[in-house]
């Protein structure tokens, strides 16, 4: 994949592109497929089949996501001011690394109008009755049962402090096959009866081995994952699936319907540092795109392609939610209590959850205070507890010490013991750390009052435990409860030491559905308003906590979304998004040319060279006409910074939108007349801008395709100058836009030539429209960017010229900067001079 970027645009377009795999996306594409609809999933991870997971450390060690760094695997890490989150990259999305629930959100958990701190409220459109016939389905297609075994110590232990302190507990429904067939007996490493829809990866699988492995991929393909499921169903069924795709963006086609850029990680490059941005762009077209790359994924599409997007709802980024996630430990369980014989735990006995304790709501109606919660046992592999007993730094290496010793005699003949098991298993030591100890995952309903923004072209995620901290608090407090009632210590995880952070396994929301585009993104079925044929339909949908473990509700969601879109009550169109497209004079001229300023489209007349136009050149002595004398160019640099905000058409009050939302935009230009002599003889004085201009809500830094810039022209007002910018601009999925505006210079009652010259109102158009149709091209946005001091005393260092002439062109610039000046402001100081004091 090495070389210039190019674009590629598959030959046939499609019914739908899924972007991302997970329990949205992977349901979505089954039942389009199964229904007869064409379907491309684009997924930018790799398959792992059965056997496929790394386990060593080298092979661990690189089992992250960072196409840019060469790493191509499972484990996505985000880290946030608030929080830490882990999402998965790779065929089957997040049902690779989740613990296997399938738990139903609490029919009392549907919040209705609950209020959020800082305004605003959580509503949830939809309710558990919309929902139940989806659990259903879902449930018998992931083969939903529950823990079959009665003899596991961890099970046993956490039913045993539950009753304890009179709490529910329960054994969830598990999408884990624990026998080889539907009806038979579990029996650990049977193999599996494949169903009709056969495996993608045709490769055996096996019945669950009880390693406690289901949170670093199942390599027995025990687990009943997307990929063994419903992938395999979707591809069955004619599903075009696409592996090591990474969608960039999308923007709505004139008439409906989207197209899609992506990008593709060459297996070759893995291991290898890869300039991502670099990366060929290819293209797909669909007439619907479902958005189902997770809370980040999805949310980040979004805000990257906001541009291309007008009128989106201003509530994309909110009702981010970490669905309360909290990981605490019970430590050294004793079976008597305090000091009794130790209690053997053995968490990496069994898959990683069988088990889960609930903590009741004040929706519930039932005597409860605060916010639900669940409660689970949260198992974990053998080598992690290998990795804990070598941690125990001081008793190993007593043992280690006494372990020489005796070889050492031994071998000097002192001890004649030939026989070692017992100093090695002295050498090992009891290992009841790790046997006595169990992690415990919460979840619940936190506050939904997160934020997701672009920071400098980056996700950012403003959410903080402060407002849940008596949810936080309660579920902390449960945890303690329960190791105290295993005779253990409760061990809080150790970013809650720092700061009160959390790690998240289950992000919602961004794109939250809502019953109006002031309340959500999107409608009850994913479809975001005002884009026909666009569907968010993942964690990014949800407006708040499901409470429960929420894959089960998120694929509920979906499928109940396909019942919609398959009955019609869905059907793409052109609408609102396809004001988006460029209009029919957007855009290159006929020949390829960009579009005329209106100072290239009326040029000063040649014939009459203006007052500082170069001399005719003198005829040699041979008669024949001298080489003309290459022109003098100069350039200067100007930054300019301020903000914008969206679906705004007036400057000023996009400008305090924007600054109120923390949204900038600023750019960066160079300025070029490459022929000083005729810069200034023209009236237009129009000169070349290039550069880049940064801006979140864009998508990040874009580059300035071609610029245009012009120095104090007039438009038939004598006492007034305009400083005109027009650049052309196109985010990162190709979609165009035009930053236009101009400084206005005119002498107005006090002093404030620095205001005019430093202020510069702008407009984002959709397209590249010719200028004369500026007033009819849709408008994506508006604001103010200003030239600070700081950057101003640096711009005046930027002043090169290149050519023969270059102390000349440095004073024919001045003299005409200034001279412009006097001509507006000239007057006030004139007559602010006494008339005795004139000249």
């Amino acid at each position: 994949m090495a070389g210039e970027p190019h674009d590629s645009q598959d030959t046939a377009p499609v019914d739908t592109v899924v972007v991302g795999s997970g329990f949205g996306g992977a349901v979505t594409a089954y039942r389009l497929a199964e229904a007869g609809r064409s379907v491309v999933v684009l997924e930018r991870g790799k398959p792992y089949p059965p056997g496929g997971f790394p386990r060593s450390p080298a092979d661990m060690a690189r089992n992250f996501w960072d196409p840019s760094n060469g790493l191509h695997g499972m484990f996505d890490i985000w880290s946030f001011r608030g929080l830490e989150g882990v999402v998965s990259s790779g065929l089957g999305g997040g049902s690779l690394i989740y613990a296997n629930v399938l738990l139903r959100k609490d029919e009392r958990w549907f919040a209705h109008e609950s209020p959020l701190p800082g305004g605003g409220y959580e509503n949830w459109p939809v309710g558990r009755a919309d929902l139940d016939p989806h659990y259903d389905r879902v449930e018998r297609m992931l083969g939903a049962t529950t823990y079959p075994y009665q003899d596991t110590p961890k099970t046993l232990a956490l039913h045993q402090a539950a009753r304890r302190l009179g709490l529910p507990v329960f054994r969830p429904p598990l999408a884990v096959s624990f026998a080889p067939r539907p009806g038979a007996a579990p029996v650990p490493g049977a193999q599996i009866t494949d169903p009709d829809y056969g495996n993608l990866h045709g490769l055996p699988r096996s019945t669950c081995r009880l390693c406690g492995e289901c949170d670093v991929g199942c390599n027995y393909g025990a687990k009943n994952t997307l990929d063994h499921t419903y992938l395999s169903a979707a591809r069955h069924h004619g599903a075009d699936v696409r592996t090591r795709c990474e969608v960039r963006g999308f923007a709505p086609r004139p008439g409906g319907g989207y197209d899609v850029s992506y990008v593709v990680h060459d297996p070759a490059r893995e291991g290898r540092r890869t300039a991502t941005d670099r990366l060929p762009l290819h293209r797909v077209r669909c007439r619907r795109l479902v958005l189902a790359a997770g809370t980040f994924g999805s949310t980040y599409l979004l805000l990257r392609n906001r541009a291309a997007l007008p009128g989106l709802s201003s509530a994309l980024g909110t009702r981010f939610s970490g669905n309360g996630d909290l990981l605490g430990m019970v430590l050294r369980a004793t079976a008597d209590g305090d000091g009794g014989r130790p209690l053997r735990l053995d968490g990496s006995r069994g898959p990683v959850i069988t088990s889960a304790v609930r903590g009741g709501d004040a929706l519930d109606e039932d005597g409860s205070a605060g916010r639900g919660f669940y409660i689970e046992d949260a198992g974990h592999p053998d080598f992690v507890a290998w990795l804990a007993e070598s941690a125990q730094l001081p008793g190993g290496a007593r043992r280690l010490l006494g372990f020489g010793l005796h070889r050492l005699l031994t071998r000097l003949g002192v001890d004649p013991a030939g026989r070692v098991g017992g100093q090695l298993a002295s050498l090992l030591g009891p290992a009841m750390l790790s046997a006595t100890s169990l992690p415990l995952l919460g979840m619940g309903r936190d506050v939904p009052d997160g934020r997701m923004r672009l920071r400098r072209g980056q996700l950012d995620v403003d959410w903080t435990t402060r407002t849940s901290r008596a949810y936080f608090e309660r579920v902390r407090s449960t945890m303690r409860d329960i190791a105290g009632a295993l005779g253990g210590d409760f061990l809080d995880n150790p970013l809650w030491w720092w700061g009160n952070r959390v790690i998240t396994v289950h992000p919602l929301g961004g794109s939250p559905m809502g019953r109006h585009p002031g309340e959500g993104v999107c409608d009850d079925i994913g479809e975001v308003f005002g884009f026909p044929g666009l569907h968010v339909l993942d964690g990014a949908l949800l407006p708040g906590a499901v409470g429960a473990n929420p894959s089960l509700t998120i694929a509920a969601v979906a499928d109940r979304a396909c019942d919609r879109i398959l009955d019609g009550q869905s059907a793409p169109h052109a609408a609102a998004g396809a004001s988006a497209a460029p209009t029919a004079r957007a855009g290159p001229a006929a020949d390829g040319t960009a579009p005329r300023t209106p100072a290239e489209a009326a040029p000063a007349d040649p014939a009459t060279p203006g007052p500082h136009a170069p001399p005719a050149k003198a005829a040699s002595p041979t008669g024949a006409a001298s080489p003309p004398e290459p022109p003098t160019s100069l350039s200067f640099t100007e930054e300019m910074k301020g903000h914008v905000a969206l679906d705004v058409v007036d400057p000023e009050q996009g400008h305090a939108l924007g600054r109120s939302l923390g949204q900038r935009l600023s750019f960066r230009l160079t300025i070029t007349a490459t022929d000083v002599d005729r810069f200034i003889a023209e009236p237009a004085h129009a000169a070349d801008a290039a550069g880049h201009v940064d801006c979140d809500v864009l998508g990040g830094r874009l580059e300035v395709e071609r610029g245009w810039f012009n120095l104090f022209t007039q438009d038939g007002d004598a006492s007034r100058r305009r400083m005109p910018y027009r650049l052309h601009l196109r985010t990162q999925e190709g979609t165009p836009l035009t930053l236009t505006g101009h400084k206005d210079v005119h002498d107005d009652p006090g002093v404030d030539v620095w205001t005019d010259t430093s202020t510069l109102p702008v407009r984002l158009l959709a397209g590249h429209p010719h200028p004369d149709d500026d007033t009819t091209a849709p408008v994506i946005g508006a604001g103010i960017v200003t030239i600070r001091i700081g950057d101003f005393v640096r711009q005046l260092t930027t002043f090169r010229t290149t050519g023969p002439h270059p102390v000349r062109a440095m004073e024919l610039f001045g003299k005409l900067f200034l001279g412009e000046l006097w001509a507006v402001y000239g007057g006030r100081l004139a007559r602010a001079v006494p008339e005795k004091d004139r000249p």
